[in-house]
């Protein structure tokens, strides 16, 4: 981490996990073990139908609210599709945009990435954006490669101004959800990369400020490790933030 330049940012990714009846006593605990002092931001990204319920449960404390997904539409005929204007009328400050599993399972492509990450933006939300690498694709020595081509489709059309508000989170595929992660060398390795593509489109005066997180099964255990990396300004964080006591403890890894 380097605080000189960016901000730290814990953000935790629910996926299709929890109930809305579930969100209050969630947030009571958290709110309770929070530690005081505040040395990072607090993101929950969590499914539409929660996000009601964590406005209203993370009042008066430090937890901002996160969606994982929106459409690159503004309005209109679009069945089952959420806007960017209805995820800011319920008070949404982070919003995921082209995680692997909607690449995978619902075929979204880097181009609609870029818009919804566009969109994102122009609503004044911030976008945490995810790249990152198959298990086939590292084993190849393509992973440098794969994950600038991402990072370059994401932002390439984006004003410098608009990419200085964009987080950027790496997360290799073949870590997400299987207990496996990359080294802490290794994931700074290819958050530096990352920081690197976004110095060769804006300079290195916005680059240094654009917060990069880690988001391959970041976990209690791991979490200091991998945040003593220059590189790694936090954590995209998955099975974790759904239990108290560990998402505490990756927040407190922050004060290292």
């Amino acid at each position: 981490m380097n605080r000189k330049y960016r901000k730290t940012i814990i953000a935790g990714n629910w996926k299709m996990n929890m109930l809305a009846s579930e969100v209050k006593p969630f947030m009571d605990a958290l709110k309770a073990a929070m530690p005081k002092a505040r040395t990072c931001s607090v993101a929950l990204c969590v499914p539409f139908p929660l996000i009601p319920a964590l406005v209203k449960a993370s009042k008066e404390s430090r937890v901002s609210v996160g969606a994982q997904n929106v459409s690159n539409h503004a309005k209109g005929a679009y069945t089952g599709e959420v806007s960017i204007s209805q995820l800011l009328d319920l008070g949404v400050k982070y919003v995921i945009v082209g995680h692997s599993e909607r690449r995978e399972y619902y075929g979204e492509t880097d181009e609609l990435v870029r818009d919804k990450a566009k969109a994102i933006i122009d609503a004044d939300i911030t976008p945490i954006i995810c790249v990152g690498e198959s298990l086939s694709q590292r084993e190849s020595g393509l992973t440098m490669e794969f994950v600038s081509y991402q990072v370059k489709a994401a932002l390439g059309t984006l004003t410098p101004d608009q990419i200085r508000r964009c987080v950027i989170a790496y997360e290799p595929i073949w870590a997400i959800g299987t207990g496996k992660t990359a080294t802490e060398k290794e994931a700074n390795e290819v958050c530096a990369q990352i920081r690197s593509v976004i110095r060769s489109i804006t300079g290195a005066r916005i680059a240094r400020g654009v917060s990069i997180l880690y988001g391959g099964s970041m976990n209690a255990a791991n979490a200091e490790e991998l945040l003593s990396m220059p590189d790694i300004d936090g954590g995209l964080i998955g099975g974790a933030s759904l239990k108290t006591d560990d998402f505490v403890k990756i927040i407190e890894a922050t004060a290292q």
